[in-house]
C-alpha cells in the first residue's frame, strides 16, 4: 500500500524524512510489534544521514535492494512499473507541481482502494492494510464452495481455489528463512 507520498520541487533527504515520520505517526508505527521496512531506490536522499537518523529513532529498517542483488530493490521497481504502465499516464510533463500532485493523488488512490492486486489474491492493498481480509476471504471461501456444490461437473474433482493469505510474503529470502518457511508448509 502507498502509505505516504509527496512531491516537490526538488529531493531532499530532508522532504524524504519529513514525510516518513508523518506516515509513521498517521498509521501508529512506533506501535508494531514488528518494525516496518522502507523499501526505496538508492537515491541519495534516501541513503544520506538526514534520512536515516529519523528513521533509527522511529524503528524503520531500510531496504534498498535485494538481498544478495546490488542492483536493484523489487518492490520499489514494482510500484514504479505499475505506475509507468497505468492508462493515463502522462506522456508530457507536468505543468506544474500542482498538476503533478493531482496525478499521483488519483494514481494512490486507485492503487490502494480499487487496484485488486494478484499477489493479495485480488484484494487491494488498502484492504490488507486494513486487516480486513479474514472476512472477505472468508465470504469467497464459502461463494466458492456454493458454486461447487450447485455445479460439481464444472469441477470434477479438483477443489476449490486457495484463498488463503500468507502472512508474510519474502523474495529471495535468507537460507534460514527459506528453510523455516518450507518447514512450516
Amino acid at each position: 500500500m502507498i502509505v505516504a507520498w509527496e512531491i516537490h520541487e526538488n529531493e531532499s533527504a530532508e522532504h524524504a524524512s519529513q514525510m516518513i515520520t508523518k506516515a509513521c505517526i498517521r498509521h501508529g508505527i512506533a506501535a508494531m510489534e514488528r518494525p516496518l521496512v522502507l523499501h526505496s531506490d538508492n537515491g541519495s536522499a534516501m541513503k544520506g544521514g538526514t534520512m536515516l537518523s529519523p528513521l533509527q529513532r522511529l524503528g524503520v529498517v531500510s531496504s534498498f535492494s535485494r538481498p544478495r542483488v546490488s542492483d536493484d530493490n523489487p518492490f520499489a521497481e514494482a510500484i514504479f512499473r505499475i505506475l509507468k504502465y497505468r492508462p493515463g499516464y502522462p506522456c508530457k510533463p507536468f505543468a506544474d507541481v500542482e498538476a503533478a500532485r493531482n496525478w499521483v493523488h488519483g494514481f494512490a488512490q486507485w492503487y490502494n482502494e480499487d487496484h485488486r492486486h494478484s499477489g493479495l489474491k485480488f484484494l487491494t492493498p488498502g484492504q490488507r492494510h486494513r486487516g480486513e481480509t479474514k472476512a472477505l476471504m472468508d465470504n469467497r471461501k464459502k461463494v466458492y464452495q456454493l458454486a461447487k456444490q450447485r455445479h460439481p461437473e464444472r469441477w470434477g474433482k479438483r477443489a476449490t481455489r486457495n484463498w488463503d493469505l500468507e502472512d508474510e510474503v519474502w523474495l529471495n529470502p535468507d537460507r534460514s528463512v527459506a528453510g523455516q518457511q518450507s518447514q512450516a508448509a
